[in-house]
């Protein structure tokens, strides 16, 4: 048994690696630059844990997701492992108090959002660690041409400068051929050096329905569907929509998007992971690192903007290796509406520098003043306050990112944090001069470990109840403890950030290239058309025109998809007589409207009524004075 798989077995108690991770694990042990391509749930994360665990020295891991970096932090910290995160929600104290544990204390892995890398705290610091690899999660964020390009990936090279000795693990899920080749070069690799499998899900069936009526048609798969099912939807209040229409249904159903309250996510995401909701509807917040293997539907009710996105959302489905369906639900106006996002996810520039110098008049930011500041930002006071429309706006920032003038960050929900900075023995002598506040200081110790070492979230909602008392009351105690100097108290709240990458600049000196802004906006019109092609295609195999779009040339056709069921002219024979036998078996117990048909039964809509029609031509079946079909 090698060292790795002692370390597999330790922490994660599996006997052997998944295919391509023991492979990406030998290459980085021998200190080469590595880009590894898995799909998502190919075990990503284990390809650069599992080696550093055997390595001397801390893995800096660097990823734009900051929940599921906590989510990782916390899963290492539960197997033992010490492990640390940074990102920009957190007070320079905090920064300070991470990065001193990486120093003097035995961290195997630091994980950073790409825009701290190049704070001078964080270089100064950086240089005196013993850094044995650097792991760049969603590495196709580095690329221009990558689906979801971060000015603030380009950092990353600054890590390489610093440590230059390091080896780099690039991982991503989705990369086209172009894609593969820019994320090597813009890290600096030595020589090219790719592990990559085969994106082919052949437990996986791709549909495509044509369908007017979603709602109903959703229904009936739902109905039809044994196991987890999530649905994609585009907009937050459609989300709620679609999950109370299910309910109302009798189907158990929840929503989830990034604007819920982080306990709220966490008892939803936990119900549906138990099985105690079957579906899951959900905007695209919903997924990274969501690990469950038995779901056996993913449904798209609206067109997503790229076939990365698409691939991603819909390869949640079957990880277990059983089969599993990846629906599209398409009607014409789906076409307009995604076309039209091309004109909103890139507005106008003189539009975009309105918000330029909105944002820093709203943030009271002089020119030449704000690099590196980090502000909240509210961008639906924001909107109303310039009267601009919130997509327009939101769209313009991005814009605005990627010419690195500055950053905005996703909602993040930071709990209260906690953080004794006085010594025992005066925290003794504090509570014996002021007993009102002993009783509360003792519960915090006793509830809490490390408060005198390091900031650490608390529940007040947990500790009212304890007391028995009202929140606001605890809140006053934390306060006045802060007073007193007793404590670091940051207090619960959730805001998106705006982070300068640049001082605020004269208008004049805004410039947009057109690899920023006229490229890329053509780059999108061609992804959008790609999704479009794949939703309106009625001749190519749906999981060849995927393999083939990520650069698998000469795919194989899957056999199982919608379009190969459909050319396949025996099967559809079969198919026919099937569904001619079922309507015939139906009709001979009693008269049936259309709607009743297709509710009751197993086969698509499209092709059950195509049956209906051509025994109407043939006479086998007429309808009756009340509108219902019977037998002739």
């Amino acid at each position: 048994m090698s060292v790795y798989h002692k370390v597999l077995k330790e922490y994660w108690g599996y006997d052997e690696f998944r295919p391509l991770q023991e492979d990406i694990i030998q290459s980085v042990a021998k200190g080469c630059d590595t880009l590894g391509l898995m799909p998502t749930g190919g075990g990503k994360s284990l390809t650069f844990q599992v080696p550093t665990l055997v390595m001397n020295g801390l893995c800096i891991v660097v990823s734009p997701l900051v929940a599921l970096m906590k989510d990782q932090v916390l899963n290492l910290k539960e197997k033992g492992i010490k492990a640390e995160l940074i990102y920009s929600g957190l007070t320079r104290d905090e920064i300070e108090v991470v990065l001193n544990k990486c120093l003097y204390g035995k961290n195997k892995f630091l994980y950073i959002s790409p825009e701290r890398i190049k704070t001078p705290i964080f270089q100064e610091k950086l240089l005196s660690m013993n850094v044995c690899l650097i792991a760049i999660d969603e590495s196709h964020c580095i690329s221009q041409w990558g689906y979801d390009f971060r000015p603030s990936y380009l950092k990353i090279t600054q890590l390489r400068e610093l440590l230059p000795e390091v080896p780099v693990l690039a991982l991503t899920a989705t990369a086209t051929p172009e894609v593969v080749d820019d994320i090597q070069e813009r890290l600096g690799f030595k020589e090219k050096n790719v592990f990559r499998k085969s994106f082919e899900r052949s437990n996986l069936s791709y549909l495509v329905r044509n369908i007017e009526d979603k709602n109903r048609y959703l229904l009936k798969i739902l109905k039809k569907q044994i196991g987890s099912s999530v649905v994609y939807v585009r907009s937050r209040k459609k989300c709620k929509e679609i999950a109370e229409f299910l309910k109302l249904n009798q189907v158990k159903a929840e929503f989830y998007h990034a604007g819920l309250d982080n306990a709220v996510k966490d008892m939803r995401q936990e119900r549906w992971r138990n099985g105690v909701v079957q579906v899951m509807v959900a905007t695209n917040a919903f997924g990274m690192g969501i690990d469950k293997s038995d779901v056996r539907t993913v449904v798209h009710l609206d067109l997503p903007d790229t076939l990365e996105a698409y691939f991603q959302e819909a390869g949640r489905a079957g990880r277990d290796g059983k089969r599993a369906y990846a629906v599209m639900l398409y009607s014409n106006p789906d076409k307009v509406q995604l076309l039209k996002r091309i004109k909103t996810s890139y507005p106008e520039i003189e539009t975009v520098k309105r918000v330029y110098v909105a944002v820093g008049n709203f943030l009271q930011i002089a020119e030449g003043a704000g690099k590196d500041a980090v502000f909240d930002f509210n961008l639906a006071v924001f909107c109303q306050k310039f009267k601009f429309n919130v997509l327009q706006a939101y769209n313009s920032l991005k814009i605005l990112q990627r010419a690195g003038y500055l950053e905005i960050t996703d909602d993040l929900e930071h709990s209260t944090k906690l953080h004794f900075v006085v010594k025992r023995d005066d925290l003794y002598r504090y509570q014996q001069a002021n007993k009102k506040q002993e009783d509360f200081i003792k519960l915090l110790l006793r509830t809490y470990t490390g408060l005198f070492t390091d900031y650490v979230p608390v529940n007040l909602d947990s500790l009212a109840y304890r007391k028995k008392i009202d929140v606001k009351v605890l809140i006053d105690s934390l306060k006045d403890l802060s007073l007193q100097g007793i404590i670091k108290y940051i207090p619960r709240k959730k805001t998106p950030f705006i982070i300068y990458t640049q001082e605020r600049l004269p208008l004049n000196y805004l410039k947009f290239t057109k690899e920023v802004y006229q490229e890329r906006k053509e780059r999108f019109e061609e992804k959008i058309n790609a999704v479009i092609q794949y939703a309106e295609s009625i001749d190519d195999c749906r999981s060849k025109m995927l393999l083939e779009y990520f650069g698998q040339l000469n795919a194989p056709t899957c056999g199982e998809c919608d379009i190969c069921k459909e050319n396949d002219e025996g099967i559809k024979n079969k198919i026919y007589k099937e569904i001619k036998s079922e309507v015939k078996g139906t009709l001979a117990k009693e008269e049936s409207s259309v709607y009743d048909l297709v509710e009751s039964s197993q086969f698509p809509e499209k092709k059950l009524l195509e049956v209906i029609r051509i025994m109407m031509d043939n006479d086998e079946v007429k309808t009756s004075e009340n509108n219902k079909i019977r037998l002739t």
